[in-house]
């Protein structure tokens, strides 16, 4: 399974996502719909699964869809590197 690079996140609790993410999101239990700006959302308000690094407006960030784990920006490529080799 993919781990997906997200160049910004919107705010530090969540990021409007595409219908390609919806089935990885909803396995995850980070899928968040029904808001006024946006279809689909990513939930990450609780930060890194690693180090607990809150994600913030603008950082970018890795989700793990295999794990449904988010991830900062170190053990996001971190582990993109370990599922690579």
């Amino acid at each position: 399974m993919p781990i997906i690079h997200f160049e910004e996140a919107d705010a530090p609790e969540r990021t409007q996502i595409g219908e390609a993410i919806v089935k990885f999101a909803r396995q995850a239990d980070r899928l968040e719909t029904g808001r006024s700006e946006g279809k689909y959302f990513l939930t990450h308000e609780d930060g890194c699964g690693v180090c607990g690094e809150r994600i913030e407006t603008g950082d970018e960030f890795f989700f793990d869809t295999e794990t449904g784990d988010i991830l900062c920006t170190d053990h996001g490529r971190a582990r993109r590197e370990e599922t690579e080799e």
